[in-house]
């Protein structure tokens, strides 16, 4: 079985960018190891130590995956200064040999490319083998249902199904002991 690495970069404790996340890690056949930046604390994000104990277990959990799902909103037409700031203290490679899903929210369409134009380079320059099309869910077409669980409107339901299903299919599971 792959094992997944999903990464949600929203500050946000309410986070529809969380709920999407969950979402499409729940629709996987896959191990999923779920990193919510918000949670980490702040003093190791901000204290620039890429050695620090958090930030070395963050990175073995990747080396570890088989593909990494980062999922952030989109703040002035970048992704978040949280995911950033971890992106930032990660090794250079730490996404080398990986697949790699880009997923986003927002409010407006005008931050639509923010993927391909903000979070893609950065992506790639940590060495991912593959970074899949993303995807961008508008705010206003995610809502929660009676049980709790997200609701994503179509058609943006649909296309981003798509986007997950050629995630997994793109995903290769390493041989485990």
């Amino acid at each position: 079985m792959a094992v997944v690495v999903a990464i949600s970069g929203s500050p946000s404790p309410t986070s529809r960018t969380a709920r999407v996340l969950a979402n499409v890690a729940g629709a996987l056949d896959a191990e999923i190891d779920t990193i919510a930046v918000r949670d980490l604390p702040a003093e190791v994000l901000l204290g620039c130590d890429p050695s620090h104990p958090v930030i070395l277990d963050i990175a073995e959990r990747l080396a570890a995956a088989d593909g990494v799902i980062v999922a952030t909103p989109v703040y002035k037409a970048a992704y978040s200064g949280i995911l950033k700031a971890l992106l930032d203290l990660l090794p250079q490679y730490a996404l080398a040999g990986k697949t790699v899903l880009p997923l986003a929210t927002g409010g407006t369409v005008a931050h639509v490319l923010a993927i391909d134009y903000a979070l893609r380079p950065v992506l790639t320059t940590m060495g991912a083998t593959h970074v899949l099309p993303g995807y961008f869910v508008h705010d206003q077409l995610i809502s929660d249902g009676p049980d709790g669980d997200v609701i994503i409107a179509e058609p943006a339901r649909t296309l981003l199904d798509g986007v997950v299903a050629a995630f997994a299919a793109a995903l290769t599971p390493k041989v485990r002991a």
